[in-house]
């Protein structure tokens, strides 16, 4: 029988391992937009790298709320979906060193300082997701 999780739980699911996120953002269009990326913790708070002229950059700068969705595709199936308004920071520094980090959390510790170097420059965003929503299931299938 599925388990509903706590939004704690579901936190420290969702960033006990590496999982790449799908977010979810609204174009100007009014159409929806679902993109996979690497994610890090701050707290409570979802961390990513866009860069400014994308899809999601532009997104969230018109309309910061936000939905990003995890899942285990193998049974017995866990997900967590996080609805929340998104903050986009443009500091240099900030946005380098949560690159590396979050580099490091996906490609391992070595590679942290070349995605910091790569993804924390002008031009990219960090964005800064609070979350407003949390649901979240685990063992779907049993």
């Amino acid at each position: 029988m599925a388990t509903a999780l706590t939004p704690s739980e579901a936190l420290d699911w969702v960033f006990a391992q590496p999982r790449t996120a799908k977010i979810g953002v609204v174009t100007r269009s009014g159409a929806p937009l679902v993109a996979p990326i690497w994610v890090a913790r701050d707290g409570e708070a979802v961390i990513f790298n866009t860069g400014d002229d994308t899809a999601k950059g532009r997104a969230v700068r018109r309309d910061p709320r936000v939905s990003l969705c995890f899942d285990d595709e193998a049974p017995p199936f866990t997900f967590v979906t996080i609805a929340g308004t998104a903050e986009v920071i443009e500091d240099l520094a900030e946005v380098r060193r949560w690159a590396a980090v979050i580099g490091g959390r996906y490609m391992g510790e070595d590679q942290a300082e070349a995605y910091g170097e790569r993804n924390g420059v002008p031009g990219e965003l960090l964005v800064r997701v609070t979350p407003t929503k949390i649901t979240a299931f685990a063992d779907i299938a049993d």
